[in-house]
């Protein structure tokens, strides 16, 4: 019984709704909300006792495949972008962006399974669109939290020790136990901002909350980001509950996003998830806070973290959208995986 324990311990901090212990430095982060300290009894009672359904997301994709859009990745273009700004989803939340010579990342993960344990935890339904060799060289990888689905070990030891790192506070550590120099790590608290060349970086609040272990719930920071390549502005959600708050300052803040990556899956059920993830209406809020000219939807469709069906996720996108009066092909887009988009900006 006790290995059963600890194994539903380290599946929950997988999904990100369980700790085992104590509120940790950054546990008051989370102002729009009241603190809910799940544990890990609670999510194997509610994920095996409880009486919301669970979809099995991985035999509904067997039946259906066009349920999550695939495209085989062209490594042309990400080895010789376009000139115009570029963005390929990877999966998850895993997004290339391109511009004026830059390579950048958000929450690398190209892994079979997003779990400290090869036997265990949440497992990839869809495959990998590339491997880390395929990738161009990458000068920047953005970091929202230490969650295993977007701080993935074998993903950072493919990419190397050349890259620079962009991570909420508390988080270098971690990389320099993997033989990344410090040097190559840059700490954020929100609204700290730091230029690299032609792009300025700027930690942006997000409402969640961090653990790697058992012991180390909120001990890091966790982050949204976004990016300003010259022209081109880039938001990006990581993993967030929703809040009528920090996302309208952001927007206010940074008046001009050209493009916002906005996390969509892993949000049934409700009474339990509402915390730290957002459901498709509450995404597509996200969008109108910010006040962003695009979006695309990411945390969805690539490893199964929470109840709802990959069909229920689309359903509830679609008529979220059926309610909003302006031009629904640019909010929340569902990219397929692998797809290359070029902005085309006004």
């Amino acid at each position: 019984m006790r290995w059963l324990i600890l194994l539903v311990c380290v599946i929950g901090i997988v999904v990100g709704v369980s700790s085992c212990s104590a509120p940790g430095r950054f546990a008051d982060r989370n102002p729009y909300v009241t603190p809910k300290d799940t544990n890990a009894i609670d999510f194997f009672m509610m994920r095996w006792f409880g009486d919301d359904p669970w979809a099995d997301q991985m035999q509904e994709y067997s039946n259906d495949p066009s349920l999550v859009p695939q495209t085989r990745i062209d490594l042309g273009a990400l080895l010789q972008p376009s000139t115009k700004p570029q963005l390929t989803w990877l999966g998850h939340a895993t997004f290339l962006l391109q511009y004026q010579g830059l390579n950048i990342l958000t929450d690398p993960i190209l892994n079979g399974r997003a779990s400290p344990v090869s036997f265990a935890g949440p497992e990839r339904i869809t495959p990998a669109p590339l491997s880390v060799q395929d990738l161009p060289p990458i000068d920047i990888v953005v970091i929202s939290h230490n969650h295993y689905d977007h701080l993935d070990e074998e993903t950072i030891a493919g990419l190397g020790a050349q890259v620079n790192y962009m991570v909420p506070l508390g988080l270098t550590e971690w990389f320099v136990e993997q033989g990344i120099s410090a040097e190559r790590v840059y700490e954020f608290d929100w609204w700290q901002q730091l230029n690299f060349g032609p792009v300025t970086v700027t930690a942006t609040p997000s409402q969640h909350w961090s653990a790697r272990n058992l012991f180390d719930k909120n001990e890091t920071l966790w982050a949204s980001w976004h990016l300003q390549v010259e022209d081109w502005q880039v938001w990006f959600g990581g993993d967030t509950g929703y809040n009528p708050f920090q996302f309208k300052e952001i927007g206010t803040r940074f008046p001009a996003i050209d493009d916002a990556l906005i996390p969509i899956g892993a949000y049934l059920p409700r009474w339990f998830m509402q915390p730290q993830h957002v459901n498709p209406p509450e995404a597509l809020q996200i969008h109108q806070d910010l006040g962003a000219t695009r979006s695309y939807a990411m945390h969805w469709g690539t490893y199964q973290l929470a109840a709802e069906s990959l069909k229920q996720t689309r359903g509830d996108l679609a008529a979220a959208k059926q309610n909003v009066a302006n031009d629904n092909n640019e909010q929340l887009k569902i990219l397929a995986i692998g797809e290359t988009k070029t902005i085309i900006q006004d």
